[in-house]
C-alpha cells in the first residue's frame, strides 16, 4: 500500500489524509509501526464510521478524523488508553454517535466543532482530564449544569450555536481561562461568572445582551472582552420597577444595618441563613442592605478610557441616592469609574 508508506513523516506520525478512504485497511502497516504511531491523521477521506481497527494503534495520543462525513465513532476508540487529543471537526456526529464508555478516556483536548449535536453528550461531562472542549457550530440549545464536573477545563468554545442561557454552574470551573460564547442567543450574563478568577478572555459578540452585571469588574485577570453585535443600550436607562419589601425583609434590614448580633442560639436556622444572604447597597452614601426587594439600575462604566459599558446595579430602594446617577459629574459616579484600572481590560471589542 504505497499511500501508507508515502504518508510516513516520522516513526511516530502516520498521515493518511486525502486518500479517499472509506475504510481502514492496515494489512500493509507493520505491527511495529502500529505500536509506535502516536499521531494519526485521517482527515478528508470518506469514512462514515470510524473503524474499530483504529484500536490497533495502541500508543496513539493524537487522532484527527475531521472532514469525513462521520456518523459513528466505534467502541474501539475506548481502547486507546493513551489518547489525549481527539479532533473530529466538520462531520455528521450527534448524541447517538459516541460509544457508551467514551467518558472513560483520558482525553485532554476534544474538538467536535461543525457537527450536529443538539445537546452536550453526558459522556463529555465524564472526561475528568479534559482541558479544552470545542463544540462550535453545532445545534446546542443549552449548556448543562453538569459542565461544572470538568474541573480541569481551561478552554470552552461554544460559539455558533443556539444557546439562550449561561448556567451559573459554569462559574465552578476554577481553571477556565478562555470562554467563547459568541454567535448564540444569550440575553444576560449571570453575576456568578465573576467567580471565574482565572478567566482571561470572554467572547460574547453577536448575542442579545443589553447589559452586563456590575460584578464583571471583579474579573481581575480578564484581558479581552468581546461584545460587538449585541443590542447594548445606547443611552442611560433607569428601571424603577420596585416590589415593596416584606416584613421579613424590613426586619432583616434593621438587623444588618444596625449590626445587631445574632446566632443559631437566638434564631432558627432558616432565619440565620436568610440574614447571611444580605447584599450591600452599592451606593457608598447609603450603607443599606437588601435581600429580595431591590431597584435595578443600569450604569455606564468607563473601561480603558475609551468604552462605556452598561453594567447592572442593584439599589436597596427608590429613595436611595444612586451612584448610577446620569450626572457624569457626580462624586459617586466618578469614584466608581476611577476604581476600574485601565489595565483591567486590555481589549474591549465593541465594533
Amino acid at each position: 500500500m504505497d499511500a501508507f508508506e508515502g504518508s510516513d513523516r516520522g516513526e511516530s506520525l502516520l498521515d493518511l489524509s486525502r486518500l479517499d478512504l472509506d475504510g481502514l485497511e492496515l494489512d500493509e502497516v507493520t505491527e511495529e509501526r502500529k505500536r509506535d504511531t502516536r499521531m494519526l491523521y485521517l482527515t478528508f477521506n470518506r469514512l462514515a464510521v470510524l473503524p474499530s481497527s483504529v484500536s490497533l494503534f495502541s500508543s496513539l495520543e493524537f487522532l484527527d478524523i475531521s472532514n469525513n462525513g462521520l456518523q459513528l465513532i466505534c467502541e474501539g476508540i475506548t481502547r486507546l488508553t493513551r489518547l489525549k487529543t481527539l479532533i473530529a471537526k466538520n462531520n455528521r456526529l450527534d448524541e447517538s454517535s459516541l460509544p457508551k464508555d467514551f467518558g472513560t478516556l483520558q482525553i485532554e483536548m476534544l474538538n467536535l466543532s461543525g457537527n450536529r449535536f443538539e445537546e452536550m453528550p453526558p459522556q463529555f461531562l465524564k472526561l475528568q482530564r479534559l482541558q479544552s472542549l470545542s463544540l462550535g457550530g453545532n445545534r446546542l440549545k443549552s449548556i448543562p449544569a453538569e459542565i461544572e464536573n470538568l474541573k480541569c477545563l481551561e478552554t470552552l468554545y461554544l460559539g455558533g450555536n443556539m444557546i439562550g442561557d449561561i448556567p451559573p454552574e459554569l462559574a465552578n470551573l476554577p481553571s477556565l481561562s478562555y470562554l467563547v460564547l459568541c454567535d448564540n442567543r444569550i440575553q444576560s450574563v449571570p453575576p456568578q461568572l465573576t467567580r471565574l478568577h482565572s478567566l482571561r478572555s470572554l467572547s460574547l459578540h453577536n448575542n442579545l445582551l443589553t447589559y452586563l452585571p456590575r460584578e464583571i469588574i471583579s474579573l481581575v485577570h480578564l484581558q479581552e472582552l468581546s461584545l460587538r453585535g449585541n443590542p447594548l443600550v445606547v443611552r442611560f436607562i433607569r428601571d424603577m420597577t420596585y416590589d415593596p419589601p416584606s416584613l421579613l425583609e424590613l426586619a432583616g434590614r434593621v438587623v444588618k444595618s444596625k449590626n445587631l448580633p445574632y446566632s443559631l442560639c437566638d434564631l432558627p436556622d432558616h432565619l440565620v441563613h436568610y440574614l447571611d444572604m444580605a447584599s450591600k447597597c452599592p451606593n457608598p452614601k447609603c450603607g443599606g442592605v437588601y435581600f429580595d426587594s431591590c431597584v435595578r439600575h443600569i450604569k455606564f462604566v468607563d473601561f480603558c478610557g475609551k468604552y462605556r459599558l452598561p453594567l447592572m446595579h442593584y439599589l436597596c430602594s427608590p429613595e436611595c441616592t444612586s451612584p448610577c446617577s446620569s450626572n457624569p459629574q457626580s462624586d459617586a459616579d466618578s469614584e466608581d469609574e476611577s476604581s476600574v484600572p485601565a489595565d483591567r481590560l486590555q481589549r474591549v471589542l465593541l465594533g
